[in-house]
């Protein structure tokens, strides 16, 4: 069998997760002690015992959730996982930091610092209110790419993740997403809503965020993975430090490609994809993308506990 560890990204967060890691796993436990060291405050508190919307807030989600993958992992080691027993790692948006930390790629402190960087440059690059991100549901990402080009009248409105065959995500200008979810549904789409995001991801107009992120990778140690990364911006693997380094800063603008990143994988004969952290949505799109593809989540003890069992 060929597996394909997968890093969850944003929208996975829950109060609670990795907690019982923690708890049943001392190398777990460590993850959550480096990322509160590295940030400098008790983020650990915030994702067990806080507030949904002080976690959800980009700035917290994004280091939180590597930190409960990157816990998952390191129970997954204690049983006698190995990251080496993929043939790739891939995570989505923020959980490409996840899985370049999962290969040895990044540092979790180095990970932990720039996620809270890139998250905090994402909110400010554009004024809460003026940005917005929908799914589209029921059409394909030729549609959405029609649609977004139809709405956009000037304004920023793109394709900013194709999920799965059957969801696309638009960002841009809140005017903008608006009319591509009118022109959506005229077309056809089965549904499109506005996400509960904080700022248009994945789109032209979080340059700045880019350029903060350029800055912040300028700076750190990136070594080869020790599997290769498949890239969310060319759903192909890379393992050279320095284009690892380019393309996280393209993706801050750049479309996440994850449809067509799996389907890579699947081409490559990756027969199973293990999804390592909160919730199990990567999987449910995997399924989506791949019929029949074997998924497994492991976020928890009790998931840990049934690879054991197997």
């Amino acid at each position: 069998m060929s597996k394909a560890f997968v890093f969850p990204g944003q929208g996975a967060q829950t109060i609670g997760m990795g907690r019982d890691l923690a708890e049943a796993y001392p190398d777990a436990r460590a993850v959550f002690d480096e990322v509160d060291a590295a940030l400098g405050e008790n983020l650990s508190a915030l994702i067990w015992e806080g507030d949904i919307e002080t976690l959800t807030l980009t700035a917290n989600a994004q280091p939180a959730l590597m930190a409960t993958s990157i816990a998952a992992l390191r129970a997954l080691e204690a049983e006698g996982v190995a990251v080496t027993d993929a043939a790739f790692v891939a995570g989505h948006s923020l959980g490409e930091y996840s899985a370049l930390c999962a290969a040895g790629s990044l540092s979790v402190a180095d990970a932990a610092v720039l996620l809270r960087k890139r998250g905090a440059a994402m909110q400010s690059a554009v004024p809460v209110g003026q940005g917005a991100m929908a799914a589209i549901l029921g059409l394909d990402l030729a549609a959405v790419q029609a649609v977004a080009e139809e709405a956009a009248q000037g304004e920023v409105c793109q394709a900013a993740n194709d999920n799965d065959p059957s969801q696309v995500v638009v960002s841009g200008a809140k005017a903008a997403v608006e009319r591509a979810c009118e022109i959506a549904k005229a077309k056809g789409a089965k549904r499109a809503l506005l996400l509960p995001v904080s700022a248009p991801f994945h789109c032209a107009l979080m340059q700045p965020a880019a350029d903060a992120m350029a800055e912040a990778l300028a700076s750190v140690a990136i070594r080869a993975p020790k599997v290769p990364l498949v890239a969310n911006v060319r759903a192909e693997a890379v393992s050279d430090p320095e284009l690892i380094r380019a393309l996280l800063v393209e993706q801050v603008t750049g479309s996440v490609r994850w449809r067509e990143s799996v389907e890579w994988m699947a081409a490559q004969g990756v027969d199973s994809f293990w999804e390592i952290g909160a919730g199990k949505a990567l999987s449910g799109m995997v399924k989506r993308i791949v019929k029949g593809m074997d998924t497994q989540a492991f976020g928890t003890p009790a998931d840990i506990a049934k690879l054991k069992e197997a």
